[in-house]
């Protein structure tokens, strides 16, 4: 049985919410909201908060979870996760599978974390993330919506991703109603412990350069990301399932607990 760790990376430093993760919902910081959502289906003892901040390990502490204090200079938090990882489990023995729960996630459903962990048991995968159907025309030209390129036939709800793209693909010559086979990135991430420090010692690939998509240096480097398509990530459909303008932290106020 694989061994699974959570991390949340998080930091303070947000052009459209500055201080995002302290921010008070109902009572409680949003990074305790998440982290509290993270160990409803996996062991504390598991659950780890990544940050480049001190703040944010002095709130972590009041609330009782584990948190890292990473260089605040990280690019990224995927190699916040991975600097992260290197604290915890030094000589790579403790964890077999690393979960990437974001920290501004709070409203996403951790038990897709679960479905995740076992997509990768099954398919051998270094990556794995999350596809949903896009049904409206107009979200595949939009350059915002991330398409996943892959290719599923009738029933199945998981596949290898072939290539990631702000563009619309594939190409729909024969103008296929878009929910027969257009798939939304939704960037959650599960990796293989090895995989996830691998994929931050490389260099940003060329396709990456271009699209601004990570995820297309593993694919450039021989890597194979699957990718499950789901119905929905949200815990409560109506609240924003995550946290990035003042207008969505208003409106999380009205659901979270």
């Amino acid at each position: 049985m694989s061994k699974v760790a959570v991390l949340i990376p998080t930091r303070l430093k947000s052009t459209r919410l500055p201080n995002k993760p302290l921010a008070m919902i109902n009572g409680k910081p949003l990074i305790q909201h998440v982290y509290e959502h993270a160990v409803a289906v996996h062991p504390a003892e598991d659950v780890y908060i990544a940050s480049g901040d001190e703040a944010i390990l002095e709130a972590a502490a009041q609330f009782g979870a584990k948190c890292v204090l990473t260089d605040p200079a990280l690019p990224s938090g995927t190699d916040r996760i991975a600097a992260a990882l290197r604290e915890i489990d030094p000589t790579g023995e403790k964890y077999d599978i690393i979960v990437n729960f974001q920290g501004d996630g709070i409203n996403v459903d951790p038990r897709l974390n679960l479905e995740l962990v076992d997509l990768m048991e099954k398919t051998g995968a270094d990556m794995v993330t999350v596809g949903m159907k896009i049904t409206d025309e107009a979200e595949i030209h939009n350059p915002n919506y991330v398409k996943i390129a892959m290719g599923l036939r009738d029933g199945e709800d998981y596949g290898r991703a072939l290539y990631f793209s702000r563009s619309a693909v594939p190409f729909n010559r024969d103008a296929v109603p878009a929910y027969d086979f257009a798939y939304w990135h939704i960037g959650i991430y599960v990796y293989r412990a090895a995989a996830l420090q691998k994929f931050v010692s490389l260099p940003v690939g060329v396709l990456e350069h271009i699209e601004k998509l990570e995820q297309l240096r593993a694919l450039e480097n021989g890597m194979s990301i699957f990718a499950k398509v789901v119905p929905g990530i949200k815990l409560i459909p109506e609240a924003p399932a995550d946290i990035n303008t003042p207008e969505e932290l208003a409106e999380a106020q009205k659901y979270m607990r």
